[in-house]
Formats: structure tokens, sequence, C-alpha cells
């Protein structure tokens, strides 16, 4: 029988100084910098893969010992983010609050280092997700939990489809926050309108320097010129995400790594939480009752952005991701 904590969302009202999904997605992320300290305080460890390339963890406490059976809530950020990303450091402070050990473990190329290997990361990594969490597992006696947020929310659910009853003994749950689970459907949103313009550019400018590092390292792995002339996420991936992870195309990339179609083989508690206004992952996209089981909670406030719903009065907070979210996972651990 499924054993998903009965939660009902706590209510999420967007102060009225920040209204729309766009602001709701632009200001937290900024907002971040001001209200939240960065996280200094990171002990960082470099792991080889097991393709002989490697990727950097990022713990809290510092200190290389954790008290022995504490929690261990592991984080996997998003698209170009890392663990001074807003929602990292939000993530952070909610678990040293709670005396939790905290992990951010760096997709390939997103620590500050580029990886050797020809590959970098993608929304569909899930043997890179087990890898990293069987590892973690291994080595920390306590409950663990984890996190995904936006891209790292989708591929930590195709890693719980992939592993299927076998995921419940890696960690007691799983929460996805604004996952693009429809990658289509995200990258039709991307492609299109003001986020061409405002959320693309962003992404492609950091993407594209690193796609330009990786060949580099391995000359003739892309055509440098299609990838200097992509405008869209549509086109990048078509040039460097998905021939360099052993998918045919764009098209076969995204069907082939979205969550969505899979999310009722979901075999441990899962938290799907998306605003309906997130300018990157379109309402009509999101995931209904039907397309779930049991094990799965859906959570759709009206507002919030993409990972954003910041509250109070300017300059406002970060609180209800991590205080909301928590919570949840806490009845998980019992």
């Amino acid at each position: 029988m499924p054993t998903t904590p009965v939660a009902v969302a706590p209510a999420y009202r967007p102060p009225a100084w920040l209204p729309g999904g766009h602001l709701q997605t632009i200001v937290p992320a900024l907002l971040g910098r001001h209200v939240l300290a960065p996280v200094q305080a990171y002990r960082r460890e470099r792991w080889t893969t097991p393709d002989s390339d490697f990727i950097d963890v990022d713990h809290l406490p510092a200190a290389a010992e954790a008290l022995p059976g504490r929690p261990l809530c592991v984080l996997f950020h998003g698209l170009e983010g890392n663990s001074q990303s807003h929602y990292a450091r939000a993530f952070a402070r909610y678990a040293q609050q709670q005396g939790w050990a905290f992990a951010v473990p760096h997709f390939r190329g997103c620590s500050g280092s580029i990886n050797q290997a020809p590959r970098a990361y993608h929304s569909g990594d899930h043997a890179e997700v087990d890898w990293i969490l069987q590892r973690l597992r291994r080595h920390h006696t306590g409950p663990m939990v984890a996190v995904g947020v936006s891209l790292g929310g989708n591929a930590l659910l195709r890693w719980a489809q992939e592993a299927g009853a076998s995921a419940g003994q890696a960690v007691a749950g799983i929460a996805a926050i604004c996952a693009p689970v429809d990658l289509a459907a995200g990258g039709w949103a991307l492609g299109r309108g003001l986020n061409r313009w405002l959320y693309t550019p962003m992404f492609l400018r950091t993407m594209k320097a690193k796609a330009l590092q990786k060949l580099q390292q391995h000359p003739g792995l892309f055509d440098r010129q299609a990838l200097l002339s992509a405008r869209t996420l549509y086109a990048f991936d078509n040039v460097f995400t998905a021939p360099l992870h052993g998918f045919l195309n764009t098209d076969d990339y995204w069907a082939r790594a979205s969550a969505k179609p899979r999310l009722n083989t979901l075999r441990l508690p899962t938290l799907l939480l998306h605003a309906r206004n997130d300018p990157f992952v379109p309402a009509w996209s999101l995931p209904a009752k039907q397309d779930i089981g049991a094990y799965a909670t859906l959570w759709q406030p009206q507002h919030g952005g993409h990972v954003g719903f910041a509250q109070g009065q300017p300059p406002g907070n970060l609180h209800y991701l991590p205080d909301a979210v928590g919570a949840w996972l806490r009845q998980c651990m019992g």
C-alpha cells in the first residue's frame, strides 16, 4: 500500500506588489541575492564518475562528521543552477534550522569547473541521479529525502520511474518543484513570445559558453557554427544536448526524457508542485489526477511563477518553498 503523506498544500498568495508569473519568477531569483546570505560553509567533494569523469557535491554541515542518524536532504538543481542558486540557499537555510544534513550534487559542468567527458547533463539524466543517490545512501546512516528543482525535478522523477519499487530503498520520499514533466510543452513555451527574448538568451549564454569549452576539449564533437546560430533551446538541444547524450534529435530527447507519461508508475511518496502561472511550464501541460498513481501528490497553486513563491512585504522572503516542501518531506520520514 502507498505510504504517501496526506497533506493539503499550504495556501500561497502572492503579495500585491508581485503580480503575474514573470515577476513572481524573476524577483525571487534576484531577491535571493539580498535576503539570503550566500552559503559559504559548504564542504565540497569531487567524485569520480563511473565513466572516469567527475562531479562536485557540496555538503552541509561543512564538517566532514555529520551527526549519525540525522536526516539528509539531497537537492538536484535546475538548468544552469548550482549550490548558490536562490532555491538551493533557501533549502540550505531550512535544513540547517531543522538539524538536517544537506547535499547539492552538481550536474556535470555546473559547479564552476567544466567536466572532462564528451557529455554534459540533460533533463532525463536518471542514471546519473541513481549513481549519486546510491553513493549517498551507502555513506549515510539516517533517513534520506530528495528534492529536484525544474530540470532537476524531471530528472529525479525519471530516476524514480526507472527505479520502481526499489526507489524507496534509497530515499523515503521525493519532491519535484516546477519540473517540466512535458519537455516539448516547456520548450514550446520558452521558444515563443516574451519568453524567447527574456529567458532563452539567459540560458543560452552560459550553455553555449560551456559547449564551446567542450568543443575545445573534444574537437569535432559538434558543428560549431550550428551551435552559435541556435536561438532557441530546441535548436541548441538539436546540435548539442540530444546527440551527445544518445538521442536522435530534440524531438526524440524531449519525448523520451519527459516524466509525465509514466507518472503513474511511481512507487514511492512523490510531491509534484507547480504554479499554474509558471512562464516555463504551461498550465495546460501539467499532470492531472488521472496521470498519476496513488503514491503521488499534486500541489498546483494558481500563483508562484517558476521556482518563485516569494512572500511578505518588500523586499519579501523565500520561506514558502522550503517550509512547505520540507514539512511534506518530514511526513515521509515518519
